[in-house]
């Protein structure tokens, strides 16, 4: 044999081997439509570890069981040179969502991302404060990578040439249609490990894809009724009188407040913190949160989990931090059973065992120049990379249970998350501050399985104050973030009836937001998501122009407009914001027949509508048949088990039903049992007249419900 055959035989043999390797990975059910597969040897530190995460058995039978959505052939996986490589089929029709809490684009495939925990940089690269490994796809099925790894995706960038529909090869001097970016048909990802877990989550819709993916962590949190309401942050050097004084003037003034945020001046020293009071700001801390508590105000407090020299369990914590330091303060290893010991044992003695309710956790993001670098090391073994993964996910999990060991619920503001942490109760934030952007990211946070806020800090006039105000109304969380600007709701006079009308509308409507993030726990059903996700929406699919943004839209065949500025709220609500200088706007209508929330006037159906609404209201629309249970305006949230009315305002002419959930609102006892769920039934006789009815409460369970009326909007 020659020496050219030699060299390509040995070629061929090293093709041949390559493709043997990748070979379809072996699927074993594990949960109804849920499919898990093993790739070589998975390290032992994983993101579902790290949160502790246990599926919600119950309700992924609720889901109910599907096929296996994909070809099990066309799924590959190989181990090689110590990492995994992983192929997952696309179709030319397809597009693929989430891939982590993006800003800027709904729409996924195209994308080449590094899944990286930092803070946001101002482009969707993969870098982000939760940048969950699952996507889900437009054809109804979802994948979760179990790796607390940086992984590289290539969500259809990459053509092979075992391609099964291989782009045409064109020529760029003579055919206009050439494009830069050929088509591709797989989702190809990189893990830097020589195995990992894969989770195949069936639909038969993506929104049940995503309701799958959420209940295997555990399903969504359930937030007190409190954390629904409205909080303030104050400026950062706030003390005790100046926090008296803020929640007098709320009151005052008619403004709702259920819990202040107080920020860095709280401590005595931050940047690295103590985690002990600063006694010349709060000389009095235990009575100090206690006088809060008598006015029904709950307190919440910023930290970063970096150690001072100066803190009293420095010595003590310091054998269990990393080789690096962050702001010169030792880093806690929270996956060491000591140092959490240590740093949560702090936390609890001096702050929750006092009555704070809540914490905002900063810094666990980024950036890479006062984080730890990738070449720290930490007592446990795990590595800095595994480490910047998952520690917003640690601190989310390990401060949880201290509230779950008084049996009292909290919701908290986090900088980091990742998958498998779902059930936490806690919603994202960041320094960024586009408006526009805040929605996006609203919209896709229901793909990543986390909350995000679009919080309100300062503004340039009195119309985007109003504006950015009416859409953290409808998010998980209202919150006016204070502290630098030290704004207040009745900051910009000319708009200040217009944000408390907003403020009160929000604590109108704890009903609805109770039961929706209720169902968000129990069912897995993100309570803001994707218009992609509901049922009606459907985008049309077209071949683009030549001179489209190959960026954004850089396959013709998957090419469909994003729509990232309209989202479901709940159930039965569609929230279109407009944003400072718009006075009219463009609605994207699902399938059906939609309703004005304010008026109950038809609007549409399945249709492009123009809406110009005025400054005072952010478009909100309601699908036929909707049911919003509403509580009378008041400035706090219920207490534990009190009893409060309730109005059911019911929307078009379609009979239809709603659950609406109940428990005492404050503890983790529904987590025993101690829940129930209500039926309510609204229809119209044939004059017209709107007839309601609510099941009785359950024996034995908590009854918070007083007396229900019904409001028929349409007329």
């Amino acid at each position: 044999m020659n020496r050219s055959k030699s060299v390509l035989l040995l070629i061929g043999l090293v093709v041949l081997t390559t493709r043997i390797l990748a070979q379809a990975p072996a699927w074993t059910e594990v949960a109804p439509g849920v499919w898990k597969a093993v790739i070589g040897k998975p390290e032992a530190f994983d993101l579902l570890k790290a949160a502790g995460a246990a599926p919600n058995k119950e309700g992924l039978a609720g889901v109910g069981k599907s096929g296996f959505p994909l070809s099990k052939t066309e799924i590959a996986a190989r181990v090689q040179d110590g990492k995994t490589y992983l192929r997952f089929p696309l179709q030319k029709e397809e597009q693929v969502y989430g891939f982590g809490l993006n800003f800027q684009t709904v729409h996924q495939r195209g994308k080449i991302l590094q899944l990286h925990v930092d803070h946001f940089g101002g482009k969707d690269n993969g870098r982000t404060h939760a940048p969950t490994p699952f996507y889900v796809s437009s054809l109804g099925y979802g994948v979760f990578i179990n790796a607390a790894r940086y992984l590289n995706v290539y969500a259809g960038t990459g053509v092979r040439t075992d391609s099964k529909t291989p782009p045409v090869a064109k020529d760029r001097n003579t055919d206009k249609t050439w494009a830069s970016r050929p088509y591709s048909d797989a989702v190809e990802i990189l893990v830097p490990a020589g195995g990992v877990e894969v989770y195949l989550f069936a639909g038969p819709t993506a929104l049940d894809a995503v309701r799958r993916f959420n209940l295997y962590q555990g399903g969504g949190c359930l937030p007190p009724r409190w954390g629904l309401g409205f909080t303030q942050r104050v400026q950062r050097l706030y003390d005790a009188d100046g926090v008296k004084k803020e929640a007098n003037d709320f009151e005052e003034k008619g403004f709702p407040l259920d819990y202040i945020g107080l920020e860095p001046g709280w401590q005595s020293k931050s940047y690295p913190c103590t985690f002990e009071w600063d006694k010349s700001r709060f000389p009095q801390p235990k009575q100090f949160v206690q006088e809060m508590l008598d006015k029904g105000i709950r307190l919440n407090l910023w930290l970063n989990p970096y150690v001072s020299p100066d803190a009293s369990i420095y010595k003590s914590i310091l054998p269990y931090t990393g080789s690096h330091t962050v702001w010169v303060g030792a880093v806690p290893d929270f996956t060491s059973p000591q140092a959490r010991n240590i740093f949560f044992g702090q936390l609890k003695k001096d702050q929750v065992g006092i009555g704070v309710s809540g914490y905002k956790i900063d810094e666990v993001d980024g950036y890479d120049h006062y984080l730890w670098p990738d070449v720290a090391t930490f007592p446990s073994g795990n590595s800095a990379e595994q480490l910047r993964q998952t520690y917003g996910v640690l601190a989310q999990r390990y401060s949880t249970d201290m509230y779950r060991q008084q049996n009292s619920r909290t919701f908290g503001l986090v900088r980091a998350s990742n998958g498998g942490a779902a059930s936490f109760p806690y919603v994202i934030y960041n320094d960024y501050y586009n408006h526009e952007d805040f929605i996006t990211a609203l919209i896709n946070s229901g793909f990543a399985g986390v909350l995000w806020t679009p919080e309100v800090r300062a503004s340039k006039t009195g119309e985007e104050w109003l504006r950015r105000f009416q859409t953290v109304i409808f998010s998980p969380m209202a919150m006016i973030n204070a502290w630098s600007s030290g704004t207040k709701p009745w900051t910009y006079p000319e708009v200040a009836e217009q944000v408390k009308q907003h403020a009160l509308l929000r604590m109108q409507m704890m009903p609805y937001w109770y039961s929706e993030f209720a169902k968000y726990h129990f069912e897995g059903t993100p309570p803001f998501r994707a218009m992609n996700l509901e049922p009606g929406f459907k985008q049309e699919t077209k071949k683009e122009a030549v001179n489209e943004n190959l960026e954004q839209n850089p396959y013709a065949e998957a090419a469909s407009k994003e729509i990232k500025d309209q989202y479901m709220a709940g159930e039965y609500l569609l929230v279109a914001p407009l944003f400072t200088g718009q006075t009219t706007r463009k609605v994207i209508l699902p399938k059906g027949k939609w309703y004005d929330f304010y008026t109950g006037a038809y609007v549409g159906n399945g249709e492009v509508i123009s809406v110009t609404p005025g400054l005072d209201k952010i478009p909100v629309y309601v699908k036929d048949g909707g049911i919003i249970p509403m509580m009378p305006a008041r400035l706090h949230a219920p207490k534990a088990g009190e009893v409060v009315d309730i109005e059911i305002r019911y929307y078009g002419e379609k009979p239809c039903t709603y659950k609406l959930y109940d428990d005492d609102g404050e503890t983790f006892n529904y987590e025993k049992g101690a829940y129930s769920w209500r039926t309510i039934t609204v229809s119209k006789d044939a004059a017209g007249q709107v007839k309601g009815n609510i099941t009785a409460p359950v024996t034995g369970k908590p009854n918070t419900i007083g007396k229900v009326t019904f409001t028929g909007m349409t007329k």
